[in-house]
C-alpha cells in the first residue's frame, strides 16, 4: 500500500508536547516515556518550537548546562518549518530534506495534530528523492 497522505501516517498517534518553562530533565523523561525523538513545544494551543533530542545533546549537554535548572525554551529550535494535515507526504518530506530537519510539526486548522518524523517517510520515497536529485545533478544545463 502506498501511503499518500501526511494524515494516513499520523492516523491513531498521539502528539507528544511539553512546555516551554519545563525542564530539560522532563521533557527527556516524557520523550522516553513516550518513545519518541522530538516533542512540540507549546503554550495556550501555540506551537513555539521543537525540541529534538539533538536540542538536548548539543545545546544542553555539551553546552555545560544542567537539565534540571535549563528551561525547554531556552534550547528548543524556534519557528518551526511546518506542514498542512492534508499535504502530501512527499512534498513534507521534501520540506524536511530542503530544511535540513527530522521532525516536522503538522497543523490542522492552525492547530498542531501531530508530529512527523524521517522515520515515517517510506524507504520508497527516500529512493525516488536521491535518484531525483542525482538526475537533475547530471542533467545538461538548458
Amino acid at each position: 500500500m502506498i501511503i499518500r497522505s501526511i494524515s494516513e501516517v499520523l492516523d491513531g498517534r498521539s502528539l507528544p508536547v511539553i512546555a516551554p518553562d519545563a525542564s530539560t530533565r522532563s521533557a527527556c523523561e516524557t520523550m522516553a516515556r513516550d518513545k519518541v525523538d522530538a516533542l512540540a513545544v507549546i503554550t495556550d494551543g501555540q506551537l513555539l518550537g521543537v525540541l529534538c533530542e539533538q536540542d538536548v545533546v548539543r545545546k544542553c549537554v555539551a553546552a555545560g548546562l544542567h537539565s534540571d535548572t535549563t528551561p525547554v525554551s531556552a534550547i528548543m529550535s524556534r519557528d518551526p518549518v511546518t506542514a498542512q494535515a492534508e499535504d502530501r507526504l512527499a512534498d513534507a518530506f521534501k520540506a524536511m530534506v530542503e530544511s535540513h530537519i527530522h521532525h516536522l510539526p503538522i497543523l490542522k486548522d492552525g492547530a498542531v495534530i501531530g508530529m512527523l518524523s524521517s522515520r515515517d517517510i517510506p524507504t520508497e520515497y527516500r529512493f525516488m528523492l536521491e535518484r531525483f536529485q542525482e538526475y537533475r545533478n547530471d542533467a545538461p544545463a538548458a
